[in-house]
């Protein structure tokens, strides 16, 4: 078998079970799927600072894994679109890492330029600096946040899908883009409900997060030696830093 660990830098037991649920849906028979919610920090991340908090968190969880003995994954998903914590994982795992967001913008660049839209008004920013640190800068045009944030929009499905919709079919008949990507572990499952209705692909995340991460299984690497002294940390965390 195969492992693949999904870690939700939310707080949210519920976010996990979907992401769990819609990343089994497209992994292999041979790839077992193990999910991990965040120890601390907030039930949604919707601000900066709860991103810095999730990035945290995500080292917190990936440190626990390995305290508690857990099998050694193939490959790590940051199940978060925004993929806190992103760069320092890459740096602690041996295993390849990614994120919804990295994942969603490789599967997008594939057909040109594209747009994203998302929930919550503050990710228009961190998306942005996010796109340009991982090279995608030039390639995304357009980034269009609804003012529900996604744990709204996950709340209320039906009234997301027509929300999302008409947001995805305007983002797409006013920017030259060839596909739109629809950012949120809250939307999994929903791009495909709403693709009729727009007039190029629209990209989930959730499933671009578990193809990208499968693909990358096999690839391993030394992790970077953690040097200096470090005081406060989780038990976790301090023993991940020894290393």
């Amino acid at each position: 078998m195969r492992h693949l660990l999904v870690i939700n830098p939310n707080t949210s037991d519920s976010v996990t079970a979907l992401l769990r649920t819609h990343v089994l849906a497209v992994s292999a028979p041979d790839v077992a799927v193990h999910t991990l919610t965040a120890r601390f920090g907030a039930r949604y991340i919707s601000s900066e600072a709860s991103y810095a908090v999730a990035g945290h968190a995500a080292l917190d969880a990936w440190a626990a894994w390995r305290a508690q003995g857990g099998p050694t994954p193939d490959a790590v998903l940051i199940g978060c679109f925004g993929d806190p914590g992103l760069l320092a994982l890459r740096e602690c795992s041996p295993a390849p890492v990614t994120g919804l967001a990295e994942a969603a913008f490789i599967e997008a660049a594939q057909y040109g330029r594209f747009a994203v839209v998302t929930g919550g008004a503050a990710w228009k920013p961190m998306l942005q600096r996010l796109a340009y640190s991982l090279g995608y800068g030039d390639s995304l045009a357009h980034i269009h946040t609804v003012e529900a944030t996604g744990a709204e929009l996950a709340a209320d499905p039906v009234a997301a899908r027509a929300l999302l919709a008409q947001a995805c079919r305007s983002v797409a008949e006013q920017h030259p883009v060839q596909a739109v990507i629809l950012g949120g572990a809250g939307l999994a499952g929903m791009a495909a409900l709403i693709q009729s209705e727009v007039g190029v692909p629209v990209i989930d995340s959730v499933l671009a997060g578990a193809r990208q991460a499968q693909i990358a299984q096999g690839w391993r690497s030394t992790p970077a030696a953690l040097d200096g002294a470090w005081f406060g940390l989780s038990p976790e965390l301090m023993a991940l830093t020894s290393h």
